[in-house]
């Protein structure tokens, strides 16, 4: 049976874009030599994140989807498939945005929908959740709290997405952090979101993380590989690492989805209420 190698990472990236740049050849060479067809870096990859969440940081550097940047990034790519966050420059607004390149060009593109406390004063919002195609099959990409949405991930797999990845800055607790970051209630539910969206979903899921601090915010990291039935297979813990799996993507996939199937058994006759508006004031 064909198998396909994914690759993740727990990695630091800043305003420096050259050492940005530096540091994703490096991994990128470092995927290759493992084998890998695919590899997920962070959300901000490329110029980092913002330094706080409180709508006062100053933004990240931005880029054109069909600029210089995001062409050297797939010149790295080569026959590798890469996907990588960063601020995108689109008229007069900025978003937290996702490429998914090769070195033949752009395969994928995505905006972040759901934005934490004041991301929004830096960001313009996403809208819409659209799975493509790759040399690895049909994935589709989200990034950092778009995961805490189980529609996202569903509008994905319904769109034919059997891998997700899911790049995150994704920070540890601001307020009352634990001195372990891997017992971070930030960390749990970080890893608690990326279990139930595979399981739920029956889809390989590929999670990055920034790694370290920038700013006011320390990162979780523990990027991971989950399988079909929300168990991690790979994850580098609270260390700046990349991690691999194996999965066929076809026959894993239809595998677990042979008897319970989470996508045939939906009623979507009845999910009515989920476009609505919450009765409750939020």
């Amino acid at each position: 049976m064909p198998t396909t190698r994914v690759a993740t990472v727990a990695a630091p990236f800043d305003r420096d874009l050259e050492a940005d740049f530096a540091r994703i050849a490096r991994l990128v060479d470092e995927a290759k030599q493992q084998d890998a067809q695919l590899l997920a870096l962070p959300e901000a990859a490329l110029g980092g994140y913002v330094s706080d969440l409180d709508g006062s940081a100053s933004p990240p550097p931005a880029f054109a989807v069909d600029g210089p940047e995001i062409a050297r990034l797939a010149a790295l790519a080569g026959d590798l498939v890469v996907t990588a966050g960063y601020c995108e420059a689109a008229e007069d607004r900025r978003y937290n945005a996702a490429v998914c390149v090769t070195g033949d060009g752009v395969l994928g593109t995505y905006r972040k929908v759901h934005q934490p406390l004041r991301e929004d004063a830096t960001y313009t919002a996403g809208d819409a959740f659209e799975a493509f195609e790759t040399p690895i099959g049909r994935i589709g990409m989200q990034i950092c709290w778009d995961k805490g949405f189980p529609e996202a991930a569903r509008a994905l797999a319904i769109d034919g997405a059997r891998v997700i990845v899911s790049m995150s800055a994704w920070p540890v607790s601001a307020t009352n952090p634990h001195p372990d970051p891997a017992q971070d209630r930030w960390t749990r539910r970080f890893d608690l979101f990326d279990r139930a969206r595979a399981l739920e979903n029956q889809v390989v899921w590929v999670a990055s993380n920034q790694f370290g601090t920038f700013g006011s915010l320390r990162f979780a990291a523990n990027a991971k590989i989950v399988d079909p039935g929300g168990e991690i297979v790979a994850a580098t813990g609270q260390t700046e690492s990349m991690v691999v799996a194996d999965f066929d993507l076809d026959a894993d996939l239809d595998a677990h989805r042979a008897g319970m199937n989470n996508l045939r058994d939906r009623r979507p006759d009845l999910y009515g209420a989920l476009t609505r508006p919450a009765l409750q004031p939020v």
